[in-house]
């Protein structure tokens, strides 16, 4: 059974920065594209950034490019999001998927065997 594990979130100011880890537990993340997303209070789940299976293509969202880099580490079995320059629009719960797909998209659609997650509260 597929289960990813997130961890990393918590509470930092604006400008701040944090890094996520999305750990792939019983089964190989390398073999998979890799999505983080995040969900806002009172808002849906949107994409973030995505990482194709050899780490050579990435994706991200328009309002996190230049601050967010997406990275996978196939010895730990881990794929990463650094946040930098977090503004509270950020704020939320931030989860990872996998996915099929080659070429790596922040379509939800494309996703599945989500994890549980993990917050990221930006505030002064």
């Amino acid at each position: 059974q597929l289960q990813l594990v997130e961890s990393g979130g918590g509470l930092v100011q604006p400008g701040g920065s944090l890094r996520l880890s999305c750990a792939g537990s019983g089964f190989s993340l390398a073999y998979y594209t890799i999505g983080w997303f995040r969900r806002a209070p009172g808002k849906g789940r949107e994409g973030v950034s995505s990482i194709s299976r050899s780490g050579d293509m990435t994706n991200y969202a328009d309002s996190v490019k230049g601050r967010f880099t997406i990275s996978r580490d196939i010895a730990k079995n881990t794929v990463y999001l650094q946040m930098n320059s977090l503004e509270p629009e950020d704020a939320g719960i931030y989860y990872c998927a996998v996915s099929a797909v080659t070429i790596p998209t922040i379509d939800l659609t494309d996703f599945g065997s989500w994890g549980q997650g993990t917050q990221v509260t930006v505030s002064s």
